[in-house]
């Protein structure tokens, strides 16, 4: 399941800047560090549209999407962020720019939620649930796609779901408002 997390606003687009600098696009991608090919596949495609926008990739720098939607990100030309969950740097996949380990294990969502200026969670157990729902708590739109689909009574506020992966990262302003309900 991918998710994006709230819409640009104030963000620029440069892609040199470094994470909490408040320069920059960040567009998170919360999924299960196993996946199957074809969620794979998907998540290289998500990588490359975030870095088709000019965007720094966050993620938790592991295997299955993490690793996915990273190696379409490095091999469009985009920058790469990892928050990893414990103290070994090497842990991190290969196509990981900078690495971030953290000892936070689960908790660890809660810097991407917080750092990202977008969330896209997807194919992800109860870790990826967590991250979409701090995501949610801080007010960070997210845009499901191919994962968990959420049901309250009262709505899900700020939770869209995708088709596909343009969907899920759509261009410039459209941000999460395009992504279908």
């Amino acid at each position: 399941m991918m998710r994006m997390l709230h819409p640009p606003s104030k963000a620029s687009e440069e892609t040199d800047a470094l994470p909490g600098s408040g320069d920059g696009l960040y567009i998170s991608v919360i999924g299960g560090g196993r996946c199957t090919a074809p969620q794979y596949a998907v998540a290289e495609a998500v990588g490359r549209l975030i870095a088709g926008m000019g965007a720094v990739l966050v993620c938790g720098g592991l295997g299955g999407v993490m690793e996915g939607a990273a190696r379409g990100a490095a091999e469009a030309g985009g920058r790469t962020l990892a928050i990893l969950p414990g103290h070994d740097r090497s842990a991190a996949n290969p196509y990981m720019d900078t690495v971030v380990t953290t000892g936070l294990g689960h908790a660890r969502g809660t810097s991407w939620s917080a750092l990202a200026t977008r969330s896209s969670p997807w194919s992800g157990g109860y870790g990826t649930l967590s991250e979409i729902g701090l995501a949610c708590k801080i007010g960070r739109p997210v845009v499901v796609l191919d994962g968990w689909r959420l049901a309250r009574d009262e709505g899900t506020p700020g939770v869209w779901y995708a088709d596909t992966p343009e969907g899920a990262v759509p261009p410039g302003e459209r941000g999460a408002r395009s992504a279908r309900r």
